[in-house]
């Protein structure tokens, strides 16, 4: 009887010190080392992929993106006051707007100035374009409002955390339709696009963390899920310096791209390698005015964003590697890094490729897919770090 107690004693102890790090199977064995995430959801296992309830999350993030896509085109094409107001457009709620419509606009509404002076008038694509982007906003609103739903009704499968997550999504989207509104208001001042463009990402970001709440939930088995709490304590700070360094770079970035109409991007001239990586022929450049300054600012930025990356990327690779865990977040960041890499030779070929009539906007427009993609990567990170320590509770934040 003694054996069979201390037997039990010991399985007993085994099994409350693993509620700390392991995961439980449906048949309720444990693991060592994984997630606690509680059985998947048959709901979600048994069906196709665009059955499952994360394909809508998924939905969303496309169009979350193409939404931006769409806001890069209408500031390379210098198209953001192209609908004067708002909701409206000229007026109206459609597109086509000659030329004779927009000046009879103009002169029934005297207090409207636009930046580009009385007499510019705006083709019917760039008109399009600032109203097409404002119809995605309006039809992003219904799923989005079905997300919430879903999250609801569901709720009991994936916890109260992610129908938290889906409100503060919606009441997001809100707020960037208001931000919008802020952006034409003031006519496209570089304030108003940096923070439009912030709270764009960030919006996206949620989505994305949604996603890979709800997938881990679904089963997914995630190596990163069964990395060790003293390797993710080592990484939260560097962690979070990578994503705050690249959000701090890309409103910069925003900022550089819309003040003074965008015109600063010939400050440092044109062409190899007077233009870029130099400017006005010299590495560091006499600042003579605010065009200098400002993108001396951004390339500076850029440089001591770059250096914290592969300072940081390189230490969690050397930490993966003597500690035999972590594989995951070493590849996440070394993404983020080969992302901004890859946007600084993007960013100085707009430069090398100009010419001093034209500017390859589609090179912008490049330049801002790939800042976004570099923060929504640089924050997927931080979901990773947030999923792997919820050893005890679901990846919604739902104690089991």
């Amino acid at each position: 009887m003694t054996d069979v107690g201390d037997g039990l004693r010991r399985e007993n102890r085994s099994q409350k010190n693993c509620h700390n790090h392991c995961q439980r199977f449906p048949h309720g064995t444990w693991r060592q080392g994984l997630v606690k995430r509680g059985p998947a959801s048959r709901l979600d296992m048994d069906q196709p992929w665009w059955k499952r309830p994360s394909t809508l999350p998924l939905v969303l993030i496309v169009m979350a993106l193409l939404i931006i896509v769409v806001g890069g085109t209408i500031r390379i094409h210098d198209a953001g006051e192209s609908c004067p107001d708002w909701p409206k457009c000229f007026g109206t709620y459609g597109f086509m707007v000659d030329e004779a419509e927009q000046e009879a606009y103009w002169e029934a509404n005297p207090d409207e100035i636009d930046s580009r002076g009385l007499d510019h008038r705006y083709t019917t694509f760039e008109i399009f374009v600032e109203w097409f982007h404002r119809l995605l906003v309006g039809i992003i609103a219904i799923p989005i409002l079905l997300n919430a739903i879903m999250a609801q009704k569901l709720k009991s499968e994936y916890g109260e955390g992610l129908r938290n997550l889906t409100v503060v999504s919606g009441i997001l989207l809100i707020i960037q339709a208001i931000a919008g509104y802020v952006t034409v208001r003031f006519d496209n001042a570089d304030w108003t696009v940096a923070m439009h463009l912030s709270l764009a990402s960030i919006f996206t970001s949620l989505l994305v963390w949604q996603y890979i709440a709800m997938r881990a939930h679904e089963g997914t088995n995630w190596a990163f899920l069964s990395t060790s709490k003293a390797f993710l304590d080592r990484q939260k700070k560097r962690l979070i310096s990578i994503t705050a360094s690249v959000f701090i770079l890309l409103i910069l970035g925003a900022w550089v791209s819309s003040t003074a109409g965008g015109n600063y991007n010939q400050a440092c001239n044109i062409g190899f390698p007077n233009g870029w990586p130099k400017c006005q022929g010299s590495i560091l450049p006499s600042i003579d005015g605010p065009g200098i300054l400002v993108q001396m600012v951004h390339r500076f930025g850029a440089a001591i964003v770059g250096l914290v990356l592969i300072l940081t990327s390189a230490k969690i690779r050397v930490d993966a590697r003597d500690s035999g865990e972590g594989e995951g977040f070493s590849k996440a960041t070394e993404v983020v890094t080969g992302f901004w890499i890859l946007n600084v030779f993007v960013g100085g070929m707009y430069i090398v490729f100009a010419n001093p009539d034209n500017f390859p906007e589609f090179i912008s427009l490049l330049h801002l897919i790939f800042g976004v993609t570099s923060f929504v990567a640089a924050a997927v990170t931080l979901m990773m770090l947030r999923l792997a320590y919820l050893g005890r509770f679901n990846p919604t934040g739902e104690n089991e």
